[in-house]
């Protein structure tokens, strides 16, 4: 199973995550399937592959709860599925 979930980086006291979609069975810093964003709560900035992430979706990946806030507020969710309200 894939989930999309946030693979930490930058320096320690500074940390910057990427958004990746990794299997289940890897750890946090393990190798990922594919970067899909960047979030970085300090300048409270977010980049998304939109396209990538909505692939990853249609195709079974669950978000860990963290990223689906960053999905709900992007509105990514409402580009998926514009009739439901299945992430709500």
């Amino acid at each position: 199973m894939v989930k999309l979930r946030l693979k930490r980086c930058g320096r320690k006291q500074r940390a910057v995550y990427r958004i990746v979609a990794i299997d289940v069975r890897s750890r946090r810093e393990g190798r990922d399937l594919q970067k899909v964003g960047f979030y970085d709560p300090i300048k409270n900035q977010t980049y998304l592959n939109v396209p990538a992430i909505l692939y990853f979706l249609e195709k079974g990946a669950q978000p860990t709860g963290t990223v689906q806030d960053i999905l709900k507020k992007a509105e990514v969710f409402k580009e998926l599925c514009p009739n439901q309200t299945k992430f709500n």
